[in-house]
This record gives C-alpha cells, structure tokens and sequence, in this order.
C-alpha cells in the first residue's frame, strides 16, 4: 500500500453486520475493509451473503446490526439515493436499463433536474464524453439500448454510476455474460478507473480474474468472512478451499477422478468416449441425434446458421466454441424444436423431420431430448412460481404428475423434494418462489428437472454462467455422469475453460458456420482461439 493510500481513510468500513430472512441468517457479524483507490474482490458460493452484504450498502436492504462508514464518516443507507448521494455506485449482473429508450435518455432517466429536457440532455452529453475520453468506456448516445451489444449495455451502467458521482462501485457478476475480448477490454477500462482514484468492488465467481485484477479479496462461506488476503499472497486453489470448505477438483483432472466407472480397455486405459457404445462398451455407436445443412436466417434474411452439420453419439460430451453471437443458441433452438429451419433435416434416433414438419419441444420429450436453456431466467423458469411449479414445467402432462385437467400437486412437489436431494439444490422447499433460489441453486433446478427424465440426449447452454465453483464442480460432475452412462450431451459455452474441462469432441463456430471441429487431445486455446476468429487451424 502506498503512503498517500495509507493516510487516506477506507473507502467502506462495514463492522457487525447481520442480516436475517426469517430463519436465514444471510449475515453474521461481518467485517468489511475497503482501500481507497483499490480493486477488492468479494467471493464465495451463491448464498455466502456476499450480493446480501453489498446490497446493504447500497440500500436495497437494512443491516439488522452493525455500522457503515463511507470515506470516514458514519453513514445510515436507507436506499439507492441515499447510497448514490454519499457516493456509492452500483452495476447489477442484470442490466436496469430501460431498452427502448436510447442510452443518454437512459443516464438522464430519474435524475432529471426539472422540465427542461431538451437542456438537460445537451449538458448530460458533454459531460458524458468528457467521461468517455477520461475512461475509454465509449457507448453510442443516441443509439437505443435493445440496439447496443452487451459490453456496450455495460459500459453504459458505468457511465450512468459515475456520471452520477460514484467514487466507490459496485460490480455484480461484470463478465458473467461477456466475451473474451470484451472482458478483457472490461478490465483495461476498470484498471484505469482504479489508477483515478475509483474504488471498485468486485463479486465474481471466477477465481481468476479475481486475481488477476484485484488487490485484496474477502472469502465468504455461510454468511460469515472466512479469509481476507492481499492477492499477492494467496492463489486460486487457497480461494476455491477458502469457499467451498474443502478442496475442490476441476478441469480434466476431476473428469478423470470421476471416470473409475467409465469403460476401460484391457490395458486399464479409458476408452474414449466417442467410440464407446450404448451399454457401456468399446465400439463404433450410432449417433443419437444428427442434423444435416441447417440453415437459418432471421426476420432480416440474414443466416445466422449456414450449413451445419452435427452430430452426437452415446457416452460422448461434444462442446460448441465460439464468440457469443455466432449461431451457437440458434443451434440450441433448433434441436431442441424452438426453432425451425428454412433448409436441412434432423434425426432423432429413428424419428426424421424436416422444415415441412419440424421437431417441437413436446415431440423432443418424447424422444428423450432434453434442453437446459442458455437463459434460465427467461427461458427455463418462470420467477413467479414456486420450486415445484418450475420443476415440472414442459413435464406436467406426464400420469405420474396428473391426468387430463387434474394435477397432482402432491406428487409434484415429492418430485421436486427428489430433484433437490439428488441434485443438492438449497433450500431444500419446493414451495419457495423460484425467484429466492441464488443463480446457482436455479441453475441446478433446471438441469434436475431435465436429468431426472433420463434423456438420451442433453442440449445444455452456459451450464454454469453465474454459478460458484461448488456449483460448478457439482453440474460438471453431473453431466460427466450422463455421458458415462451412454447418453449423448452437447455443451454450448462461451467459457474455454469449461469446453476443455468437459468435452471429448469439440466444434467451434464462427459467422453461423462450423469452422472446425477437433478431438479434445488436439484442443487448447491457441487453436480453438484461431478457429473462433475465424482464421482456421
């Protein structure tokens, strides 16, 4: 620490705090020390109490005990304006940005100073590209949000926090949904505020960009700090032991501490998957699932897939590479039957269809496809329901849970109580709404509804986007257990990591197109990096 940060006081001192939900201490005796001018990182698994204690500073709750002060000073945060007068900042994992309005009139929405729009705008706009030409975080003004890419929409929510006075920021979750590139421009922007005296908090599931950007990181497990460290002196295994309360095994290596069940050779070598058949044993399998020049364009006529062909065997993860944008989810939708195509043919075991007469999600239940959705929060569970309600959904027609217009309610939520044991979603209450359950425990949710139904093919999207290492572990391992008992799953991710972690054949997209496709064995993120941008092996 230098000595002009030494003389200054903390940023944020947070002491004693504790917050209670009923039952749920999501906050005991916390003790939070921030640096002016530093990037500090905030860990720990979904329900630590970390997005609970820091929307606490932000005034979105009210600690049951303890005290804040900001820069020195006592303070008392009963709400967002509150928070934002004495200088504190937020930027959620799920934008609040108003998507028809274009992005200036976003920044001036709630701070309007009268009447006078059409003055409060041009002063608004100066300001906001003298705030551009000082961070670098440029955004199109004038441009509607639904228009604008997601690292624009982010660079925006900054924009608006600091153009508001923020000296302290709030990150929740910034790279959740980003590309390679745009994280790494994320970071460069977030370097440079730090270097003007921005102070920046940092919650984040991914250990390595915690220490690859921040100075300090607090560890939180069960609502409580476990571990606070300068990040010179720590590493990414001491974080994910510090989270999780034990050691914790990813990437190949856990894949391979798993498979003592997996098909092995008369050497003790495991076979590799792809050849392994449908009871479990060496040889050539049919493929489950096959589609042959799918081609899709939008409302606009422009092919967003062209020309893809794929194909998935029993006991093989295949993961799909590939800059967001770039045909993976039109993929998804298409075999999961939310989408037809304008030109190829599916084959789902001995089922065939064509664009006439196209695969439909019902059809694709039938025929033992599931499909755990890219988006979970709008595509896989409806918020307002409660657990038991989101965990039948597209199965509710099935005699175990009701017949004709009667619905079992009862086997449901037995159902559901099965699905959360087996697959270790916390809390365990199905009658809680589905919108309470943390990123990962919804997460976990969709993808058991979908096990539970044994399918022989599962399309999943993002596995793990938003979800903390323990969770991670855990689905990793659950999709692992699929395939080595002879099904068939396709994994799109935007995460290299998680692509080489899982996949025994991977396919990389570029422009709605294959551009190449490679045995794990040749795989590493040189290539597959070449492959994204198009520039070929």
């Amino acid at each position: 620490m230098t000595t002009a940060r030494a003389a200054q006081p903390p940023a944020v001192r947070m002491a004693g705090i504790h917050k209670r939900f009923g039952a749920v201490h999501a906050n005991r005796a916390v003790n939070l020390t921030v640096d002016a001018g530093t990037v500090h990182g905030i860990v720990g698994e979904n329900g630590a109490g970390k997005s609970t204690l820091m929307s606490i500073l932000y005034g979105f709750y009210q600690a049951d005990e303890g005290s804040i002060e900001v820069e020195g000073c006592p303070v008392r945060i009963r709400d967002s304006r509150e928070a934002m007068a004495a200088g504190i900042g937020m930027v959620h994992q799920h934008f609040m940005l108003v998507d028809t309005m274009t992005a200036l009139d976003n920044v001036l929405l709630g701070a309007e100073p009268d009447w006078r729009l059409a003055s409060a705008r041009a002063a608004l706009r100066e300001r906001l590209l003298v705030l551009m030409d000082q961070t670098g975080l440029r955004v199109r003004l004038d441009a509607v949000v639904e228009d604008l890419p997601v690292g624009e929409r982010q660079r925006l929510e900054i924009l608006k926090a600091l153009v508001r006075g923020a000296r302290v920021l709030i990150l929740d979750e910034p790279t959740a949904v980003l590309t390679p590139d745009e994280t790494e421009a994320l970071f460069v922007a977030l370097r440079g505020l730090r270097e003007r005296g921005t102070t920046l908090l940092l919650i984040t599931h991914k250990l390595k960009e915690i220490v690859a950007l921040c100075d300090r990181v607090t560890v939180m497990r069960g609502g409580e700090v476990v571990l606070e460290r300068e990040i010179a002196q720590t590493s990414v295994d001491d974080l994910a032991q510090a989270m999780v309360g034990r050691r914790v095994a990813l990437g190949r290596r856990a894949g391979a501490e798993e498979a003592g069940h997996a098909p092995v050779d008369g050497a003790g070598e495991r076979v590799p998957l792809a050849a392994v058949g449908p009871n479990g044993t060496a040889g050539h399998a049919a493929a489950l699932l096959e589609a042959t020049g799918l081609r899709w364009c939008d409302e606009m006529g422009v092919p967003r897939l062209d020309g893809v062909n794929l194909s998935l065997r029993p006991g093989e993860i295949v993961g799909v590479a590939g800059v967001s944008g770039n045909g993976q989810t039109e993929l998804l939708e298409l075999l999961s039957g939310l989408k037809a195509p304008q030109l190829g043919s599916l084959r789902v075991g001995e089922a065939r269809f064509t664009p006439e007469a196209w695969l439909t999600p019902a059809r694709a239940r039938a025929l033992r496809v599931a499909h755990v959705p890219e988006d979970r929060l709008h595509r896989a569970l409806v918020l307002p329901f409660a657990a038991w309600e989101s965990a039948v959904l597209g199965y509710q027609g099935w005699p175990r849970y009701g017949r004709w217009a009667w619905m079992r309610r009862r086997a449901m939520r037995q159902a559901t109580a099965q699905m959360m044991e087996h697959f270790d979603v916390r809390p365990r209450h199905p009658d809680l709404r589905s919108s309470k359950f943390s990123g990962g425990n919804q997460q976990k949710l969709v993808l058991a509804r979908e096990a539970m139904a044994e399918p022989s093919v599962l399309l999943v999207g993002q596995p793990t986007r938003g979800v903390d290492i323990g969770a991670i572990e855990f689905i990793h391992a659950r999709l692992r257990a699929h395939r080595d008992a002879g099904g068939a799953v396709l994994v799109v991710s935007s995460e290299l990591d998680e692509i080489l972690a899982l996949a025994d054949r991977v396919i990389v997209m570029n422009a709605g197109r294959v551009a190449g496709e490679l045995p794990i064995e040749q795989c590493h993120e040189a290539a597959l990096g070449r492959l994204m941008g198009g520039a070929g092996h």
